[in-house]
């Protein structure tokens, strides 16, 4: 199994910008995708972004989309989420989550293998 730990959150002004990285350990031989999450206060857990098995194919929600990159590094151990013009509405807990499959996209897929996350807080 690949086990996931989420690092790189913290408090920001509106408008900044923030790198996410989840580092993966484990089974990391076998191709997995790798997706971003985020939970708000209040709110249900949502989907950002994610990034298939060699880096090749992302997707993002349309609530990120051009604000939000996500890449993997060549190792492809850890995986970035590099987010700019952040907004208060982006504050929330952000988990990544790996699916183990050579699929050449990673949308639609189940993910079964989470992170603990991190807090990321967007002040006005």
């Amino acid at each position: 199994q690949v086990q996931l730990v989420e690092s790189g959150g913290g408090l920001v002004q509106a408008g900044g910008s923030l790198r996410l990285s989840c580092g993966a350990s484990g089974r990391t031989s076998s191709g997995y995708a790798v997706s971003w999450h985020r939970q708000a206060p209040g709110k249900e857990r949502e989907f950002v972004a994610c990034i298939n098995w060699s880096g090749a194919s992302t997707y993002y929600a349309d609530s990120v989309k051009g604000r939000v990159t996500i890449f993997r590094d060549n190792a492809k151990t850890t995986v970035a989420l590099q987010m700019s013009s952040l907004k208060p509405e982006d504050t929330a807990v952000y988990y990544c989550a790996a699916a183990y499959t050579y699929t050449p996209t990673c949308a639609s897929l189940f993910y079964n293998f989470w992170g603990q996350g991190t807090q990321v807080t967007v002040s006005s």
